[in-house]
């Protein structure tokens, strides 16, 4: 699989402060990379790296392929971005202004008009395409910023906080688009949304003072959110000895008369023998269900472990 952007050993210095440190990953196609951190962690600061906006101070940044120091030009080719705060030009309407990056970026002029059509209707823009932009609510304008970072079909799509300001129903509409994107490109979505990564993402990165400390997966990450407990919940009340002979069983709290909270050994699976003792005790069970941390408590745990 091609990899669109394989960064090694990145640090970055703003005098003897370093913002970015030993930083490495990988990102191909079809992948949708959640990157998490509180404000200060760095995202940004990588953003700007991964786009050759700054200079890492050591390390290398290849972005399909090509060195984004040494190769510039073909390394951004390869790429769009989407900063937090988008590049708009107020004053133009919508198809204007796509037409204007469709030059920018060397689209050749009998693919213009195909181009801006394509991605006004890949990002639901068609029907204020005559619009000035300043006219446009935050979502509007947040989409003609996502339009611009892909009107030259990158490989590479990088989003720096992309529902910054909007509402509700915007940052669903946001998120459905960024995983039709997923499909065709690689992205990466920088955000301290929890709930974004949950939406759209394939993958997760959390950075702290310039450090990863999580890079999974999201089958890993269901992993590592798993806390060995169970919510049992029955029609009628249950008496928690009915359970106390299954030894995969640690410990059993009782929420009230029909709920308990089943602790388990790790690495074991005991839903099949609670499931077999309540049905022979005659238990009508309404759910038996893992507990999971949220995105919110292993974010939070992540990063006081690394603040100590």
């Amino acid at each position: 699989m091609t990899k669109l952007i394989e960064a090694e050993h990145v640090f970055r210095y703003y005098g003897t402060y370093c913002a970015v440190y030993d930083l490495s990953f990988s990102l191909a196609k079809g992948q949708v990379l959640g990157f998490l951190g509180v404000n200060g962690a760095g995202k940004t600061t990588t953003m700007q790296l991964l786009c050759g906006l700054l200079a890492p101070s050591s390390g290398q940044i290849l972005i399909n392929g090509y060195n984004i120091l040494s190769q510039p030009i073909l390394a951004k080719q390869s790429l769009g971005y989407l900063p937090d705060t988008p590049p708009l030009y107020r004053d133009l309407t919508v198809s204007e202004f796509l037409r204007y990056c469709a030059q920018l970026h060397d689209i050749p002029a009998k693919q213009c008009h195909a181009a801006v059509r394509s991605v006004l209707e890949r990002c639901g823009l068609s029907a204020v395409n005559h619009k000035l932009i300043a006219q446009l609510s935050k979502g509007f304008q947040q989409r003609v910023g996502i339009a611009q970072a892909i009107i030259h079909n990158p490989a590479l799509i990088i989003l720096d906080e992309p529902s910054v300001g909007l509402d509700p129903i915007q940052i669903q509409e946001i998120h459905t688009l960024i995983k039709e994107l997923g499909q065709d490109h690689g992205v990466i979505l920088s955000t301290h949304r929890l709930s974004e990564v949950h939406a759209s993402c394939t993958d997760v990165q959390i950075i702290h003072d310039g450090k990863l400390i999580l890079q999974h997966n999201s089958a890993q990450l269901a992993t590592i959110m798993n806390t060995e407990k169970l919510c049992l919940r029955t029609r009628l009340a249950i008496d928690p000895a009915l359970l106390t002979t299954i030894t995969d069983i640690n410990d059993i709290t009782v929420i009230n008369a029909q709920q308990l909270e089943i602790k388990y050994h790790s690495n074991a699976n005991p839903t099949p023998k609670i499931t077999e003792q309540l049905i022979a005790a005659g238990v009508d069970i309404l759910e038996l269900s893992p507990i999971k941390k949220s995105m919110e408590e292993l974010f939070i745990e992540l990063i006081k472990e690394n603040s100590q």
